[in-house]
This record gives structure tokens, sequence and C-alpha cells, in this order.
């Protein structure tokens, strides 16, 4: 069932990036992001409404409040990151260096977990994946819309962050109910990007979103809700390194639809790198 959990928010991760990057043309970064987590977290109390959960969460032990406050610190960390770089960079560049987390969470899970199983496996997959993200960053000529290299920056803080949002999930996650362990992460989530929002003196910019992005930006969030409820609930039921490499699989979801949708040229050194990417990808699943 973990596979089939992962599988789905695989392809509503892969979607999320889509609708973000066509809200985020004229909205800024941070705000867009913001106005997600508020979608998000009604969502995720929506669903723990539905199942019936919300009762539970006074028998939760503080270390279990501590991991998932962790895990939503960690989740707005890469979030802001995340979304900068799609706002500077194309998607096609930027998405492969954020599910290059894969690579980091496999570590984490590794020293951390103890996920040590076919070890001489696990490091090919990582060679692999790592291989394929190297490709995919080569420099196209024809790409005019990078004005900078400050995007990869931020891409590789969305990794790092995001790896660590992994193995915090997974410790948080074990002994609460899935649904009301994403919710509760959520509220910490959405608290961090208007925190930010505020800092930066960006709360007028809100009311500047023009509505057709604003629809993106709510869609987006609609989608990311899907990917956690799902994402969350394979890895209370799965091993870490399989949920995080199946759900990484978004990235086949997400260039697909930006090379129809957004015209994002795709070379065949990319197309190469993808597959690398993908293939050390399915291998980590299935050992």
């Amino acid at each position: 069932m973990w596979i089939i959990f992962a599988g789905l928010s695989a392809l509503f991760a892969g979607l999320t990036a889509i609708l973000a990057k066509c809200g985020i043309r004229y909205t800024d970064s941070d705000v867009a992001t913001a106005i997600r987590t508020l979608v998000v977290v009604l969502f995720s109390w929506i669903m723990v409404g539905i199942v019936g959960s919300f009762s539970t969460i006074a028998g939760l032990s503080s270390r279990t409040f501590l991991f998932l406050i962790l895990s939503g610190l960690a989740t707005g960390a890469s979030w802001l990151c995340y979304f900068r770089a799609l706002q500077l960079g194309s998607v096609n560049k930027v998405v492969p260096i954020d599910k290059s987390s894969t690579i980091l969470t496999i570590l984490f899970a590794m020293v951390i977990l103890g996920e040590t199983r076919n070890l001489p496996g696990r490091l090919a997959s990582v060679f692999l994946i790592a291989a394929g993200t190297v490709l995919m960053l080569q420099r196209q000529k024809t790409d005019a819309t990078i004005k900078s290299r400050s995007w990869f920056f931020y891409a590789l803080g969305s990794a790092v962050f995001a790896a660590l949002t992994g193995i915090l999930g997974k410790i948080g996650i074990t002994d609460v109910e899935s649904n009301l362990g994403t919710a509760i992460r959520t509220v910490v989530v959405v608290l961090m990007a208007w925190l930010m929002v505020l800092i930066q003196g960006k709360l007028p910019l809100v009311r500047q979103v023009p509505r057709r992005e604003l629809k993106f930006i709510c869609l987006s969030g609609c989608a990311t809700g899907a990917s956690w409820l799902c994402y969350y609930k394979a890895l209370q039921i799965g091993p870490v390194s399989g949920v995080v490499s199946i759900d990484k699989l978004s990235i086949l979801v997400t260039i697909g639809f930006s090379t129809i949708f957004l015209k994002e040229k795709l070379s065949f050194r990319m197309a190469f790198g993808l597959l690398l990417i993908t293939a050390g990808t399915i291998a980590i699943a299935l050992l």
C-alpha cells in the first residue's frame, strides 16, 4: 500500500510545480508560498475532520510534537527556497536540483535511521541520480529565462531542507495518525511562511496578486495538500528511502508538463540525465 500512496504523492507533487510556476510569473515567490500554505492547511484539517482523528491530538507525546514541528520548519524553508528558485530559473533546471534531495535523504536514512540493507545497490543508485542531475544542469544556449546563477543556490537549499523534512517527518509521524500529523506540521509551515512575508514587508503585495495567478496558486496548494496526505501516509507505513524515491518520480510529471504546456526545451543531454535519475530512483525503491 505504501507504494500506491507514494505514487499518488509523486503525481500530485508533479502537478504542484507546474501550477506554481504559472502562479508566480508576476507574484512575489514568498507571497505565493504564504498563500499556498493557507490552502494546504485548510485542506489538511478538513481531512482530519473527515477521518475523525482530531480527538487523538491530546494523546500525542512531546517527542512527536517536536519532530513534527521540526519537519514543518524544514518544509517551510525548503518551500521558500524552491519557489524563489522557480521564479528565477526554468522548471527543467530547478526541479532536478530539488529532486536531488533523494540523495541526501538516502544518506541521512542510512546514518540516522539505519536503513543500510543492500548498501552497494543503494550507493550505485545514488551515483545514477547524481550523474543524471549533473547532466540536466548543462547550460543551454537557447535558455534566455535565466539571468543569474542565484536560482541554483536557492534550489540547492530547497534540496537540503527537503531531505531533512523526510527524515524528521518519518520520526514524527510514527505514533500519530498520518492526516493529523500532516495537519500539525502544516500549521508550522503556514506560520513560518507568513512570518517571512511580514519580516520582509511584503504584506501589501498580497492585494496585488493578479486574479489569474491567484487561481493557479490555490490549485497548486490543493495539489500540494493531496501530495502531502499521500506522502506521509506512505512514510508512516513504508521505508524512508523507498517512499522518498518514488515520490521524487514526480520529476517525470513536472518535466513532461513543462515541456508540453510551458514549452520549455528538453535537450538530448537533459533527457538522458532524466533517464539516469529515473533509473536510480526506481532502483532505490526496489531495494
